[in-house]
C-alpha cells in the first residue's frame, strides 16, 4: 500500500506494509556512500540486525540515542552532528530514523542542518510515529521554554512503515499513538470517529486489517493537509488539536514524565470542555470524545502537583500564538474542527483547575 504527499520537488512516497523492513534493499535501492542509522538501544535490539541486513551497499554509521523525549536537546543534536562530520558525511549522505517520533524529529533536524540539508528517511516504528510525526517534515528538539521550539520544515525523501513492528510495542506507548488517531477524527471525516468505536476492540486487539486502515487513513489525510500548507500558515494548524494543552503539560512536567500522546488526550478534553461551553459543540460529543480516550487507557486529567499558573503560561510559548494571543482548536462538529484565538487567561486557569491543576504555584 503506497500514499504521495505532494509537494512538487519535495513529494515522497509512504510505504505501508506487515514486513516492509525486509524490503528495504528494494525501496531503498539508491544508497550512498554512507548512510547512518539513529536510533535508541531499545528499537536497535529489536530491528538493528534486520534493517542492517538490507542495507549491504553502503557503509554504515549506528548512533544510538536515549529512550526518552529528553533526546530532543541541543545536546544531541551537537553530539550527532559531531560524529556525522568526523566521518566525513556531507549532502549526498543518507541520515535514517528508525524509531518513534523522537528519533524521527531529531534526525530530521540534523538532516536539515547537515551541510544545509542531507538526505533522509522515515523508518517509525510507533503508532503515534506512524500515523503522525514522521509524514510532514516537522523537524526539531526541545528547550527549557517550549517543546519543538528549535527546528525546521524538512522533508523526507521516504517513509516506510511496517506495521509489524507494532507487535512489539508496549501498551502504553500505542494508547499514546491512539491519542493521535483520535485527533483525526475531530478535525476531518466525520465517518471515522464512527468507525473507530466500531472497530476499537480490534485496533486494541492489534488485528491487521484495523491497523493498515487506521495508519492509511491517518497518513492519507495528513498528506492532504501537507500538500495544501506545508508550513502551517493556516489548516496545517488543525493538525494541533489539543496540542497547546498537550505541549504545556510536556514542559511543565518535566520532558519524559508524559508521553506526547497522554498530554494531548487531555489537551483535546480540554479543547472539547471549551468548544462544549462556548456552545459550539454538544454534549454528547464531548462525551464520546471523554469515553474512546479512556478506552484506550489514557488519561483525563492533570496531577495536582501541576500549576494551573505554570500551565497557562507555557501555553503562551506556543508556536502558534499570535503574542499574547492563544491559538486554539476547537471542535465544532464531528469531523470539523476551527482556530480561534483566545486572550482570556483567566478562563484558561479556571480551566485547567477543572482537569485537577492546583491554583497555587
Amino acid at each position: 500500500m503506497q500514499l504521495q504527499v505532494d509537494l512538487n520537488e519535495n513529494s515522497y512516497p509512504i510505504h505501508i506494509e506487515a514486513d516492509s523492513l525486509n524490503q528495504l534493499n528494494t525501496l531503498l535501492s539508491d544508497l550512498p556512500d554512507k548512510t547512518a542509522i539513529i536510533t535508541n538501544q531499545t528499537i536497535a535490539d529489536l530491528y538493528l540486525e534486520q534493517v542492517k541486513s538490507q542495507l549491504q551497499h553502503t557503509e554504515l554509521t549506528i548512533i544510538l540515542i536515549p529512550d526518552s523525549e529528553t533526546s530532543k536537546s541541543l545536546h544531541e543534536f551537537e553530539r550527532i552532528m559531531a560524529e556525522l562530520l568526523a566521518q566525513g558525511f556531507n549532502r549526498s549522505s543518507l541520515l535514517i530514523a528508525l524509531g518513534g517520533g523522537v528519533v524521527g524529529d531529531l534526525t530530521g533536524f540534523v538532516a536539515a542542518c547537515l551541510h544545509r540539508g542531507c538526505r533522509f528517511v522515515q523508518i517509525p516504528t510507533t503508532l503515534l510515529a506512524q500515523v503522525d510525526s514522521s509524514v510532514g517534515g516537522k523537524t526539531g528538539i526541545n528547550h527549557s521554554i517550549g517543546k519543538n521550539l528549535i527546528g525546521a520544515f524538512y522533508q523526507p525523501e521516504a517513509v516506510i512503515i511496517d506495521t509489524n513492528t507494532l507487535k512489539t510495542l508496549d501498551t502504553r506507548q500505542f494508547s499514546a499513538g491512539m491519542a493521535e488517531v483520535i485527533k483525526y477524527g475531530y478535525i476531518d471525516e466525520a465517518s471515522f470517529i464512527p468507525w473507530l468505536q466500531k472497530n476499537k476492540a480490534a485496533l486494541k486487539a492489534l488485528e491487521p486489517k484495523a491497523l493498515q486502515h487506521t495508519i492509511h487513513f491517518c497518513c492519507n489525510l495528513k498528506a492532504s493537509v501537507v500538500a495544501a500548507d506545508e508550513k502551517e500558515r493556516g489548516m496545517r494548524m488543525l493538525l494541533n488539536y489539543g496540542h497547546t494543552f498537550g505541549h504545556a503539560i510536556e514542559q511543565v512536567a518535566g520532558y519524559g514524565e508524559w508521553l506526547h500522546g497522554e498530554a494531548v488526550a487531555v489537551g483535546m478534553l480540554m479543547a472539547a470542555t471549551m468548544a462544549k461551553q462556548q456552545g459550539f459543540i454538544a454534549e454528547d460529543l464531548a462525551s464520546t470524545l471523554r469515553e474512546i480516550i479512556i478506552y484506550f487507557d489514557l488519561p483525563t486529567q492533570v496531577a495536582p502537583s501541576m500549576s494551573a499558573a505554570k500551565l497557562t503560561s507555557a501555553m503562551l510559548k506556543d508556536k502558534k500564538n499570535l503574542e499574547q494571543t492563544l491559538r486554539l482548536i476547537l471542535p465544532k462538529a464531528l469531523g470539523h474542527s476551527a482556530i480561534y484565538n483566545w486572550q482570556d487567561l483567566n478562563y484558561i486557569q479556571n480551566l485547567w483547575c477543572e482537569f485537577g491543576a492546583s491554583k497555587s504555584g
